[in-house]
């Protein structure tokens, strides 16, 4: 099966640390590039868990005996790894990218490009799909989908617009929503816009942010000390809530500081933010958004 190349493979990698006979987890493990650089990288005795809840990515496990692929969702990290007998690690790596695999395959409904039943599901056994947002969320709740997830500006006026259209009928596919806000989609601006729109809807059907802070709360009780946290991320929510919790182990506000106005946080970034260089950029045009941040546990 098809992946694209991953995303500041060697500088993700490289922000593990990794040690010969360490335990790490890739929670993204989609075409298993990333994994297969660590286990490049890991000894004998090293050993490497996967998460992917994806089953077009089961066909991509890989056969070492040091490697485990756990088919579920990464924010049930910690359990599935005491269910391993596995309490700490050294690394975890994380991107949350969708996958080009999942871009290309038409019926998924992840792409603009295609004309597909609304679905966007990562898990296909889950009951929430973009139909069920398009088609049964309220005005409010569809404006708020857009705006807080699309950063859409015209979120209302396209909420409205998506009611207004579904009273006439269901909007069942990609080509039905466009026609729902045509309206919004300028021509030089239609790309652009609908990737929000996209985006928006995606993030609401598989519970992105909540499943990144869940994850998130989880690394630091999971890593051993001075172990590393290694995330890419594509959007300003994701990067914002990942840089807020590598300097204050909050999602907001500040932590409370001891009567010598210190404050203690879990987790301490290491280095400065990385975006891909020009050559890959050029390479995979995919790259253009990719932020990773490290981190090590205190």
């Amino acid at each position: 099966m098809e992946y694209h190349n991953p995303v500041l493979l060697k500088e993700t990698v490289d922000g593990l640390n990794i040690k010969e006979d360490g335990v790490y987890v890739d929670v993204t493990f989609g075409g298993g590039g990333h994994s297969k650089e660590i286990l490049k990288r890991l000894g004998k005795n090293g050993k490497l868990f996967a998460f992917d809840q994806d089953p077009d990515a089961l066909e991509n496990t890989i056969d070492d005996e040091r490697f485990t692929l756990i088919h579920e969702n990464f924010q049930f990290m910690k359990r599935f790894l005491r269910f391993y007998g596995v309490k700490e690690v050294d690394g975890i790596l994380a991107d949350f990218g969708v996958s080009s695999h999942q871009f290309d395959v038409a019926e998924r409904g992840f792409s603009t490009r295609f004309e597909a039943d609304l679905d966007m599901r990562m898990n296909q056994k889950s009951e929430l799909s973009a139909y069920n947002v398009v088609n049964d969320y309220d005005e409010e709740r569809l404006k708020q989908v857009l705006w807080q997830y699309g950063e859409l500006r015209q979120a209302a006026a396209m909420a409205s617009a998506i009611v207004e259209q579904r009273k006439i009928e269901p909007i069942k596919t990609s080509d039905q929503l466009k026609l729902a806000l045509k309206s919004f989609l300028q021509h030089q601006k239609e790309n652009k816009v609908l990737a929000q729109i996209y985006q928006a809807i995606r993030i609401e059907v598989n519970q992105e942010i909540e499943v990144l802070k869940a994850f998130l709360l989880q690394s630091p009780e999971t890593l051993v000390v001075g172990g590393r946290l290694s995330v890419i991320s594509y959007h300003s929510l994701e990067d914002r809530l990942v840089k807020r919790f590598i300097r204050n182990g909050l999602f907001e506000g500040e932590p409370e500081r001891d009567i010598y106005g210190n404050f203690e946080v879990p987790m301490k970034k290491v280095g400065g933010l990385i975006v891909p260089s020009r050559e890959e950029i050029k390479r995979n045009s995919r790259a253009r958004s990719a932020k990773l941040r490290i981190a090590k546990k205190l």
